[in-house]
């Protein structure tokens, strides 16, 4: 170590902790479970479950239903709450806890004359800090000694490193020079040196952004949008159905079964009207909560939980849970370049040989030019090389064009005979060259143009040294590389030594150029392709030139199939108006020489026009955005401020996941669309059955107990059936639900009208028909009574069992009703336990249930019956697929 200070004293840090606080920053107060609790309970569908549940416990309490019906709805309104509130806490929990483990890291300082480690949130004002390669800058101050080679991504968006130098006097904030002023999670990628620290906690820039993200407004994503329309339709129906349903009990008493019409009918024991009239009333209470899904929210709690694990296992970390359904609504989202699309790293992608002779693989390289080129490069390098493990040798004080050099020559880097340098000179950006002499042999390795143009010979493929004759073939390989964005380096050699001022020798032997750049991820194009396919408008934002941004946007599928495709400079986009950058926003697929409040403008209009937003971000003034777009990604290499802003961490920082969080997120919406098909073709038909009934002489079809024992096993099991969906690829082919559509589609709504009807209808047939009655006589008057218990308690398996058929019709658009069926683990399983529910509780029912055993040969009727929804949906699906086009297909291709 070259650094001596003597530090703070004790007595000094005390002080200054007293005075100015500690390093700690001030993040979000956390919400309790109790507070994520109460959010979910104001959910409207969860609101109406209530009011539902109050009004069967004021039932049960003066003795109009039984306990178990008001448990049931209290169970599912626990489940549904609770899971949500759970998944999300716990989560969150976990989060945090990572967080935390993450940022507590160890600080080398100078304190009491010593150099010590001490935690990151124990720095005080005025304290020392030395900084190396690789340490995150853990404080705002002014260098006071040596210089480091900084990486300010995380503030600016800029990925090229800063040069800092030390100022002995350390100036203000208000004073900051940038050339020695250094800031909080900026990372030192080479150099030395000691900080003194003038800014800590909340002071620093760092925790200042903090404001920004305090004062982000809050918002409900389409999903919740959608719920809570559905939720006042749901509820205007409920009502709308208990009225008639009053009226039509009552009508039945007044018209049909007593004669002589309303006056006769007035002219009864007033007992028995009250009678009547309370009888109507819970009828009309009960098909309100019938009509309530309140499985709907414990479905989507359970497939958001299950989709939430999923995303873990491919390194998406979802914060909030309705991240995932936001994600699967995406129109735009605004992308980071660094990272993302790219590696994150140089990397070398093309070797350039003296014939013009292209390369991408080292081994590729012949032999013997591959091994010149390894010694020339390991041995004029200022980087410190550990080869002790071959396959990963270690590599310290190398730059990131070295790093990269490094890392492709890596199987040739370990050296054993000793080498003898002779003289060195050190890059620098005059020069633009660096060189090595080793015993008799220079080594020189500096920018492309400046190397070529002193070279006289190059190396061939058998290392023969041979004369370079054609400089014009490869400055133009050159330039085509260059437009690439392709930073080059030349590798040569010359027998010349080094002189005393320090000049490039004119007698160079070119070895090589290697063509360097933040490669693509091998991933990139084909994830942003799916993204485009998917119709979200997918913008690359970047801190690069507009021709570096324009090629690599261009490379990784950004500008085609839009001719007006347009790449503008953040100082273009400022130019603009709000409503001119609206109009171009649809043909805006690239901003250069980005700044993070460019993103937060973006965001802001984009929102403007109706669109859901996603953003990307890593650094800390990315967080403001973030928190603001209606589902903000953080990087999981990114800051903790911009962390705690997003709904969703993608660990690997790799696009890819995103396109992955929008596959489940549209998975998500599937399966409650699925759900809602089921469950409103059982409430429409159990309502028009209830409504019906008394006209066609039943009071009651179904009792209020059969009514309520339907709710619970067709809307909490069917819910938990749907919620293990399968994520199918083709939904990636589809567009985005736009975020003002009805969460019922015109295509559902034809299939929950018709098979409701159909339902209802087969319902009223199947109590009608007198043939249909005899097959459950058993030989008795069908009048009788044993015959008529027989018959009702097959009518009730009949009207659970067709509904629970329906479940294969719901679960698929297409005619092939076991599509995927297997991938769904607790569909079979769930459909299976209701069956198996049903046919328990037919035989042990009784009075409760109004039920009685029925015979094998009754059970074979029944079930035959209840299949007839099945061919009435695939002839439905049939009809619509043959006038209309099959809706998978249409979606696919718009």
């Amino acid at each position: 170590m070259k650094f001596t200070f003597s530090g703070l004293t004790e007595q000094e840090v005390n002080t200054a902790r007293i005075e100015h606080g500690h390093n700690a920053i001030s993040f979000f107060e956390r919400e309790t479970f109790w507070d994520k609790l109460w959010a979910n309970i104001k959910d409207p569908i969860i609101i109406i479950l209530m009011v539902a549940l109050g009004i069967t416990v004021m039932l049960m309490i003066f003795g109009y239903t039984e306990w178990y019906e008001s448990v049931g709805i209290a169970v599912a309104v626990f489940i549904a709450t609770f899971v949500a509130t759970w998944s999300e806490y716990s989560n969150e929990n976990e989060f945090q806890k990572l967080l935390e483990e993450a940022s507590m890291i160890q600080i080398k300082v100078f304190r009491n004359k010593h150099l010590v480690e001490i935690n990151i949130n124990d720095l005080v004002l005025g304290d020392h800090i030395l900084l190396q390669p690789g340490d995150t800058i853990p404080t705002d101050g002014s260098l006071v000694a040596g210089y480091l080679e900084v990486n300010e991504a995380a503030l600016t968006g800029e990925s090229e490193p800063t040069h800092k130098k030390a100022e002995h006097e350390p100036l203000s904030e208000e004073n900051i020079a940038e050339e020695n002023y250094v800031f909080r999670s900026t990372l030192v990628e080479d150099g030395e040196a000691v900080m003194k620290t003038t800014a800590i906690g909340d002071k620093t820039r760092y925790g200042k952004t903090m404001i920004d993200l305090i004062t982000a407004e809050d918002r409900l994503s389409p999903l919740q949008e959608k719920l809570s329309v559905l939720g006042k339709h749901i509820s205007a129906f409920g009502y709308i159905g208990a009225t008639f349903i009053f009226i039509a009990f009552m009508l039945n008493h007044i018209f049909l079964q007593t004669d002589g019409g309303l006056s006769a009918y007035f002219a009864l024991p007033a007992g028995e009207i009250i009678s009547h009239v309370v009888t109507a009333l819970i009828l009309a209470i009960i098909i309100i909560v019938v009509a309530v899904p309140e499985g709907l929210p414990m479905m989507i709690a359970m497939v958001l939980a299950l989709n939430m694990r999923k995303l873990l296992s491919v390194k998406v970390l979802v914060r909030k849970l309705l991240g995932i359904e936001t994600a699967g609504s995406l129109t735009v989202l605004f992308c980071d370049k660094t990272g993302t699309l790219t590696q994150g790293r140089l990397a070398v992608e093309k070797f350039l040989t003296g014939q013009a002779e292209h390369y991408q693989k080292l081994e590729k390289i012949p032999n013997i030019l591959r091994n010149k080129l390894a010694f020339a490069v390991r041995n004029n390098t200022g980087a410190i090389i550990d080869t002790s493990d071959p396959k990963k040798p270690k590599m310290v004080g190398a730059d990131r064009t070295e790093q990269a050099l490094l890392r492709f020559l890596t199987p040739l880097l370990e050296q054993k005979e000793e080498i003898n340098v002779v003289d060195m000179i050190p890059f620098n950006s005059s020069r633009k060259f660096s060189a090595t002499q080793v015993d008799a042999l220079t080594l020189v390795k500096g920018a492309a143009e400046i190397i070529l143009e002193n070279c006289t010979h190059y190396l061939n493929e058998a290392g023969e040294k041979v004369e370079l004759t054609n400089k014009v073939i490869l400055k133009a390989e050159m330039s085509n590389l260059s437009r690439r964005t392709m930073r080059l380096l030349a590798i040569a050699t010359t027998e010349s030594p080094i002189n005393n001022h320090r000049e490039l020798p004119n007698n160079l032997t070119l070895l090589g150029i290697f063509a360097m750049r933040d490669a693509l991820r091998t991933t990139a194009y084909h994830s942003v392709k799916t993204a485009k396919e998917a119709g979200v408008h997918v913008v690359m934002i970047t801190g690069d030139a507009k021709e570096t941004a324009e090629a690599i946007g261009s490379d990784v599928g950004l500008l085609s199939d839009d001719k007006p495709a347009s790449v503008i400079t953040s100082t273009e986009l400022a130019k603009k108006s709000d409503d001119e950058l609206k109009q171009m926003l649809p043909h805006l697929y690239v901003v250069a020489r980005a700044y993070p409040n460019d993103k937060s403008r973006l965001v802001k209009l984009a929102k403007e026009l109706g669109w859901v937003v996603g953003m990307t971000g890593d650094g800390v003034n990315d967080a403001p955005a973030v928190k603001n777009a209606d589902v903000g990604f953080a990087m999981g290499s990114g800051t903790e401020i911009t962390k705690e802003s997003s709904d969703i961490v993608i660990l690997d920082d790799n696009f890819s996941s995103i396109t992955k969080a929008m596959l489940y997120g549209r998975t998500l919406f599937k399966s409650i669309r699925k759900f809602l098909i089921f469950q409103l073709t059982v409430n429409i038909s159990a309502i028009l059955v209830a409504f019906l009934g008394p006209f066609f002489g039943f009071d009651l079809p179904l009792t209020m107990t059969q009514l309520l024992w339907i709710n619970i096993i067709m809307d909490t099991l069917a819910g938990l059936a749907f919620a293990g969906e399968a994520a199918l690829s083709r939904y990636m082919l589809e567009q985005p639900i736009p975020k003002d559509e009805q969460l019922i589609s015109e295509d559902m709504g034809a299939s929950i009208l018709i098979n409701g009807s159909v339902a209802a209808l087969a319902s009223l047939f199947f109590l009608n028909y007198p043939p249909i009655r005899e097959l459950f006589s058993r030989g008795m008057p069908i009048e009788s009574e044993k015959a008529e218990a027989i018959f009702l308690t097959a009518f009730f398996g009949f009207f659970v069992f067709m509904h629970a058929f329906n479940t294969f019709n719901a679960r698929t658009e297409g005619l092939n009703l076991f599509e995927h069926i297997f991938e769904n683990k607790l569909f079979l399983g769930i459909i299976f336990l209701i069956f198996t529910l049903q046919t328990t509780f037919i035989y042990i029912g009784g009075e409760v249930l109004r039920t009685v055993p029925l015979e094998p040969m009754e059970w074979l009727y029944m079930v035959m019956f209840a299949l007839v929804l099945i061919p009435v949906d695939l002839l439905r699906k049939w009809v619509r697929n043959l006038w209309f086009g099959n809706p998978v297909q249409t979606r696919a291709n718009q």
